[in-house]
């Protein structure tokens, strides 16, 4: 078994709002990688950067999803980076997997300048743009569903989301 849908996406996308919402709506637990390795190693996914480097994110980012793309009956998300992983990569074929897509500027937007977000310190429209530009096509290779939440609600775009799982 497995989740009902994975959302997947760059920082600023939507994904833990619209995972709230849906699981709402569907009424089923939400669950986030980012969380999960945040909590699992008792501290922000900013220090761990900071403490042991990206690699080490990296490791405890994976374990996670492997862990939660076993869960069967919830909504979850993964973090930003989680796809650069071929074995994530792999291991998603099969489930529900949406993209949720968004521009640039609508995601600097979003995102503004968040110390939280380690790999987006320094200008964060650039290291945006860079680490987008090179995501892009590795979300689009594990999505069934694409779906851009520039200028929609929330509302909007799990409603989009929720006529694709019908």
């Amino acid at each position: 078994m497995s989740p009902v849908v994975v959302l997947v996406g760059p920082p600023g996308s939507g994904k833990s709002t619209i995972a709230a919402l849906l699981a709402e709506r569907l009424q089923i637990p939400h669950r986030d990688t980012d969380a999960d390795v945040e909590i699992g190693a008792g501290k922000p996914i900013s220090d761990i950067f900071v403490d042991a480097g990206e690699e080490a994110f990296r490791s405890l980012e994976r374990a996670a999803i492997v862990a939660a793309l076993t869960d069967t009956g919830v909504v979850l998300s993964l973090g930003g980076g989680a796809i650069l992983d071929p074995a994530t990569r792999a291991d998603l074929a099969g489930h529900n997997v949406v993209y949720l897509d968004v521009s640039l500027t609508e995601a600097a937007k979003r995102v503004g300048m968040s110390v939280a977000r380690p790999l987006l310190l320094g200008n964060v429209r650039t290291q945006l743009r860079t680490l987008m530009e090179a995501r892009r096509p590795l979300y689009a290779e594990v999505a069934k569903l694409t779906v851009v939440t520039d200028g929609k609600t929330p509302d909007v775009i799990a409603a989009e989301i929720l006529e694709h799982l019908a």
